[in-house]
């Protein structure tokens, strides 16, 4: 039996932010590791007064002004931010020091590093001590863990959060790193994307901030998943090539930089206004049928399917029998805001039938994923508002289904998508793992060895993607020349704006790898903002697509 990873905490304060200390309490239940020691530096009096800090910071006074205002007026539940002790759930040995005895300016003090090695610990993670650098860098024997909330290839410095709004990125990162010697030369363990909030640097870092809380923990367990040898050479493989950063070190938004990104947000503001006025936007379908079994692509020959104002149509999945084409889609009446499950017939010449209902639950139903197993069709709607992963069975075909199985419980999961590989049912959903933070940005992966099974065994790299950009599925992996492609929505500017098409580079019950190698964005049609589904039956593919439709006056 492995022996438990011993973990070290470093800490600025015993009060820290709700994220941190959920991340903490996470650690502390994991069976396979124990928190075996607090590091904490010394409170120093703040001696300043506030007419001083104006003076400091009287260049970015707008930004603090800001800071304030939108904490008050965009408030968000669970706040990522809110103040906790960490002594309620912890009851440890510490140790608080002078700040200098682990300053880089120091060497650290020799009788401090000899208390913090009798420990032993595995990882230190760090969170709130800076500049660390000499003897303390060795103490633990994977290291000082830091969690760095921006991307570190294209912003470095801070504050977190602010500069991917006022630069109007799509996607704000983290990077968890080893610390080394060279501050700028750090060990990259993994990144993640998030989408950027288009005005609110409290709502951006929110949910963020929520979803990096299980960075760490994650990456723990797949440290004792699969070995220390396996792990670092998974990191050998992300840090081998050279990193270069071309951008200038950030700092806090001056005066100026605020005034021009607060003229941006009132004129946005005005525009989409406007807009929702004279116009509204509804998901389509499109379809195209080839001249042979293969998967369409170019987009600009498909044809619309465009339902009634009072509704939207969307993820469709296909079944081709009796000569038919059978299109389960998600539809839904805006003025009762629930989905169902419902059903197009259409024929060979692209002749369609309007949509019947065929399956309909007290909570939302979507994405209706379709498999064959053992001569019977099965479907895996998504029912993230029951908190489960669910089974149904087509009894009648194609108009009646019953519930077969729960296959997971109690998980927020959307968009499952089974695929059969190599005898394993291999499991692909979005997880929540947090409150407060998206279901767009962590794909997970589980494995069974039945369909039907409530034993799906999760994969020791989840999350397998945590990136906003390429997470959350667009339907059924397919094949094409022997290669498996997974697609997957690309959520950065927003929900559902384009596809992207990754490359299954390697999936087994250890490693799941993959490459993005295409993007389909809605570019061919000027009326159309978003496609986020795509799948493709004989010679049927179908897409949908969000359109910008005018409003009717009366």
């Amino acid at each position: 039996m492995k022996s438990k990873l011993r973990i070290g905490i470093l800490l600025d304060s015993y009060y820290i932010s709700a994220w941190a200390y959920k991340m903490i309490e996470e650690i502390n239940a994991n069976s396979i590791c124990e928190i075996a020691l607090i590091v904490t530096i010394e409170a120093k009096k703040n001696e300043k007064n506030i007419l001083s800090r104006i003076k400091k910071n009287h260049k970015n006074i707008l930004f603090l002004l800001y800071k304030k205002m939108d904490r008050c007026l965009f408030k968000c539940t669970p706040d990522a931010f809110e103040i906790k002790d960490i002594r309620t759930i912890l009851s440890i040995y510490s140790i608080e020091i002078v700040p200098l005895n682990i300053d880089v300016n120091d060497q650290n003090n020799e009788s401090t590093i000899d208390i913090l090695t009798k420990f032993a610990i595995d990882i230190f993670i760090n969170l709130g001590f800076e500049k660390l650098q000499g003897k303390i860098l060795k103490i633990a024997r994977f290291g000082i863990w830091n969690l760095i909330h921006s991307d570190v290839k294209t912003i470095k410095g801070d504050p977190s959060g602010i500069w991917e709004i006022i630069e109007n990125r799509k996607e704000t990162g983290v990077t968890l790193q080893i610390l080394t010697e060279n501050l700028d030369e750090v060990i990259i363990i993994g990144k993640s994307f998030s989408s950027t909030h288009s005005y609110s640097l409290n709502k951006n870092k929110n949910n963020y901030y929520w979803k990096a809380l299980s960075f760490i923990p994650s990456k723990i367990q797949e440290l004792y998943s699969l070995g220390d040898e396996l792990f670092f050479k998974r990191t050998d493989e992300l840090n081998r090539q050279p990193q270069f950063y071309s951008n200038r070190q950030f700092t806090s938004p001056t005066n100026k930089e605020m005034i021009l990104f607060g003229l941006r947000i009132i004129l946005n503001t005005i525009k989409n206004k406007i807009e929702k006025i004279f116009f509204f936007e509804q998901w389509i379908l499109l379809f195209k049928l080839s001249p042979s079994n293969s998967i369409s692509k170019v987009f600009y020959q498909f044809e619309k399917i465009i339902p009634p104002k009072d509704r939207f149509w969307a993820d469709p999945f296909i079944v081709n029998r009796n000569n038919k084409f059978y299109i389960f889609i998600e539809e839904l009446i805006y003025r009762e805001n629930k989905g169902f499950i419902s059903l197009i017939l259409m024929d060979d010449n692209g002749n369609w039938t309007e949509p019947v209902k065929v399956l309909e639950r007290d909570y939302h139903l979507s994405y209706p994923f379709l498999i064959e197993d053992n001569g019977e069709l099965y479907m895996i709607p998504e029912t993230e508002n029951n908190n489960t992963i669910e089974l149904y069975k087509c009894v009648d075909f194609p108009f009646k289904w019953e519930i077969k199985k729960t296959l997971i419980h109690n998980i927020t999961a959307s968009d499952s998508t089974i695929i059969l590989k190599d005898g394993i049912y291999w499991l692909f959903t979005n997880v929540i793992k947090n409150k407060g933070s998206s279901s767009h940005d962590e794909l997970f992966l589980f494995s069974s060895e039945s369909l039907i099974s409530d034993n799906w065994i999760s994969h020791p790299q989840n999350p397998i993607i945590t990136d906003v950009r390429s997470s959350r599925q667009a339907g059924n992996l397919f094949a094409v020349n022997t290669k498996l492609y997974r697609p997957s929505q690309d959520c950065a500017k927003h929900y559902g704006h384009g596809i992207k098409i990754n490359e299954v580079i390697e999936l087994n019950m250890t490693n799941y790898k993959e490459k993005v190698v295409d993007s389909i964005f809605p570019d061919w049609d000027n009326d159309l903002i978003s496609t986020h589904t795509i799948n493709s039956v004989g010679k049927l593919t179908v897409i949908d697509a969000k359109m910008k439709r005018r409003k009717h006056f009366n």
